[in-house]
């Protein structure tokens, strides 16, 4: 699967991205707990030089807890500063602020030393589209700022949000890279929604989540479509499933589209349990 994806956009949230750096002490990176690296932006590095950064693995509740555990120890182990966050109940939303102040307390210190008052700490947003940004920043400011959707792209401006007195947030459009090298990685993007579904052959990502599960999560897979062993092929797979959930075309034959989008839609909706496909 090749895919090129840069619309103008996207370049112009790079572009003022890179403008309003100037402007925050800290970034927190918005990476998706299911694919914490395949959702991580390559570009990022680049972009954001030497400001201090805490990455935040959101949607946490939708990962396995066992690989983020992992995941959260690894990226320690590379002193990176992170942490496990679900912005729809709040879960260690609380961390956020204390560990931004605890990483700038020094720079903080040397303001207060030569008799200046430091202002309300400065925090930029970045991830890629359908991330949940938006839903994070609205339970960060306890209120409906930012719009929020189920598909990537609802963000399409910058704007400053007051997170109670000690800091602001910049909000900023998802911001993907123009290229996946890696094509597994395109299929996970997509697999979670991080890529709009009417650029993509959804049979094609359907059967990588098939054969994902198959590999990682099997029970899980079997129990939620009631098999007692794993078909050999996947097409006999898809052929059970959509026979079992009654997705077939005139004269009985499986409707393979149809098919598709409810294990699209099987896997996003977290009917086969939670599930990480960066696996550690």
């Amino acid at each position: 699967m090749a895919i090129q994806w840069f619309p103008g956009h996207m370049a112009k949230a790079r572009r003022e991205v890179t403008e309003k750096l100037k402007l925050v002490d800290i970034i927190f990176e918005l990476v998706d707990a299911r694919i914490p690296v395949s959702s991580a932006n390559p570009m990022l590095d680049e972009i954001i030089q030497q400001k201090p950064r805490i990455t935040l693995l959101s949607k946490a509740d939708m990962a396995d807890s066992k690989m983020t555990a992992r995941w959260l120890e690894h990226f320690a182990n590379q002193n990176r500063h992170v942490l496990a966050i679900d912005a729809q109940t709040g879960t260690g939303l609380d961390k956020m602020v204390k560990l931004a102040e605890t990483i700038l307390k020094p720079k903080r210190d040397r303001m207060r030393a030569k008799g200046m008052k430091p202002r309300a700490i400065r925090a930029m947003i970045i991830g890629i589209p359908n991330v949940g940004k938006s839903t994070l920043i609205n339970r960060l400011a306890k209120r409906n700022i930012a719009k929020t959707g189920n598909t990537p792209g609802v963000t399409k401006a910058q704007a400053w949000i007051k997170v109670g007195k000690s800091m602001e947030l910049l909000d900023t459009p998802g911001i993907l890279w123009p290229k996946f090298e890696d094509e597994e990685v395109g299929y996970k993007l997509a697999l979670t929604g991080a890529i709009k579904d009417t650029i993509l052959n959804l049979q094609d990502i359907a059967v990588f989540g098939l054969k994902f599960t198959e590999k990682h999560y099997p029970q899980a897979l079997m129990e939620r479509y009631q098999l007692t062993e794993i078909p050999a092929e996947v097409v006999g797979l898809f052929d059970h499933i959509g026979r079992l959930r009654g997705c077939l075309r005139a004269g009985g034959e499986v409707d393979y589209d149809k098919t598709a989008k409810l294990i699209i839609r099987d896997i996003r909706g977290q009917k086969l349990g939670p599930l990480t496909f960066d696996i550690l």
